[in-house]
C-alpha cells in the first residue's frame, strides 16, 4: 500500500560593487588601503589552505533531484551547485571531495534512495518526503514570494482583492476554492460575503471544476477543507468535473460550465489576461469571480537528508549543510541556480510543518480504499 500511494502522491507534485574617486591625498590613502587589502587577502587565503589541510574530508556527497523538469535541464542548471557547496561547507570544516549530483528516475526513486542511504540528500517534495519520513529527515523547506493576502477567511480575500506578489518570502502557500459569474457561483458568492455560513447542500448544488486526485491544490487540500469543514469527501459532490489543466479549469468557468473550481492561490495573476483575451469576458477576472474556501497551507519543496547514510548520520555535518544551503540560497549565484525550481531560498524545517501533507496522504488512502 505504501509503494502504490507513493505512486499516486508522486505525479503530485519547488554583489554589492563598491566605487570610488578622490583627490590626489584620497588616492594615496586608497592605495594604502589597497595595500592593507592585498595582505589581508593573502593571510585569508593562507588561513584558507590551513582550513582545507585540517578539514574532515568527505569522499562524496550524493544529491538527487525529483524530475519535475525534464532532467538534462535540471543537470545542467545545477551544475555551479557543485562548487558551491564545495566552498561553503569548507568554510565548516569539511572538504567534500567530490558533489554527485543527479535527477532520480522518478519521485519515489529518490525517496527510495534515501531511505537506502544510496542519497545523501535530496530535493524532493513535501508528499514525498511524508512518505519515507522513517528513514529520510526533513532538513530545510524552499520559501517562495509571499502574496498580499494570506487569510483563512475567504471574505478577506474577495474584500482586499486583487492580490499581489510581496518581497516577504513564505514557507507554503494555500488553495482557493473560487467560484465565477455564473448565476449559481454569484449566489454563493455573495453569501460568503455577507458572513453567512457556506452549508453542505450549498457546495453540492454548484458544479465543481477539480484536477487529478493527486493534485494538492487542485483536488487533495480542497478535499481536506471539505472533510474538515462539512465532515463530507469531495467524492461524496454531485457533480464533479476533472479539468485536465488550470487553464481548461478557467476556461470553463468563464463559460459558466462549471459555478467553481480548486486552484492554488496566485492562479487568478495568471490567468488575468487570457480571461478577456482568450475567454472572451468583459469584466476582469477579479470582479467575476470570487473566493469561496481556503485551504490551510501547503508547505513548499523539501531538502531531506538520508538517516542512514553514513555522511547524513554525523550531526556535525548535517547542521553545517544546512547552513551551507542557507547561504547558497541567499546569494546572487544561488538564487540563480535554485530557481530552476522556482525556489527563493531556504528555511529551516521541523516535521510537524508537514503533517497537513500526511492528512492529505491520509485522506487519499481513505478515498483509494472507498473506491476498492
Amino acid at each position: 500500500m505504501r509503494k502504490s500511494i507513493s505512486v499516486l502522491l508522486s505525479a503530485v507534485m519547488a554583489a554589492t560593487a563598491l566605487a570610488g574617486c578622490g583627490s590626489s591625498s584620497t588616492t594615496a590613502t586608497t592605495a594604502a588601503a589597497a595595500a592593507e587589502t592585498t595582505a589581508a587577502a593573502g593571510e585569508s587565503a593562507e588561513e584558507t589552505t590551513v582550513a582545507a589541510a585540517d578539514a574532515k574530508d568527505v569522499d562524496v556527497l550524493n544529491v538527487a533531484f525529483v524530475p519535475s523538469r525534464e532532467p538534462e535541464e535540471i543537470v545542467t542548471a545545477t551544475e555551479p551547485l557543485k562548487d558551491m557547496i564545495k566552498k561553503e561547507m569548507l568554510t565548516f570544516g569539511y572538504n567534500i571531495k567530490d558533489v554527485n549530483i543527479t535527477v532520480g528516475t522518478s519521485f519515489e526513486a529518490v525517496g527510495e534512495g534515501l531511505a537506502a542511504g544510496t542519497i545523501d540528500v535530496g530535493f524532493i517534495p513535501g508528499n514525498t518526503y511524508i512518505l519515507y519520513d522513517e528513514d529520510a529527515e526533513v532538513l530545510l523547506t524552499a520559501t517562495r514570494d509571499g502574496l498580499s493576502i494570506d487569510s483563512d477567511s475567504a471574505k478577506d480575500w474577495n474584500d482586499q482583492k486583487p492580490t499581489e506578489p510581496t518581497e516577504n518570502q513564505v514557507t507554503f502557500y494555500r488553495a482557493l476554492i473560487v467560484a465565477g459569474p455564473s448565476d449559481a457561483g454569484k449566489a454563493v458568492a455573495d453569501k460568503v460575503n455577507n458572513g453567512e455560513e457556506l452549508t453542505w447542500e450549498d457546495l453540492d448544488g454548484l458544479n465543481w471544476g477539480v484536477m487529478g486526485p493527486t493534485s494538492p491544490a487542485g483536488y487533495v487540500y480542497p478535499a481536506l477543507w471539505i472533510q474538515k469543514n462539512f465532515g463530507k469527501n469531495i467524492t461524496d459532490l454531485t457533480h464533479v468535473v476533472e479539468c485536465d489543466s488550470y487553464g481548461t479549469a478557467f476556461a470553463r468557468l468563464a463559460q459558466g460550465q462549471i459555478d467553481v473550481l480548486c486552484t492554488y492561490a496566485d492562479a487568478r495573476r495568471d490567468y488575468v489576461e487570457k480571461w478577456n483575451a482568450e475567454y472572451s469576458m468583459q469584466n476582469s477576472i477579479w470582479d467575476d469571480t470570487n473566493v469561496i474556501g481556503v485551504t490551510e497551507g501547503i508547505y513548499n519543496d523539501t531538502i531531506s537528508g538520508s538517516k542512514v547514510s553514513t555522511v547524513m548520520m554525523d550531526e556535525d555535518f548535517k547542521t553545517a549543510f544546512k547552513q551551507a544551503m542557507i547561504n547558497i540560497g541567499n546569494s546572487d549565484e544561488g538564487k540563480e541556480v535554485i530557481n530552476i525550481y522556482t525556489h527563493k531560498g531556504y528555511v529551516e524545517a521541523q516535521d510537524s510543518d508537514y503533517n497537513s501533507a500526511r492528512d492529505a496522504q491520509n485522506l487519499i488512502k481513505a478515498l483509494r480504499l472507498g473506491q476498492n
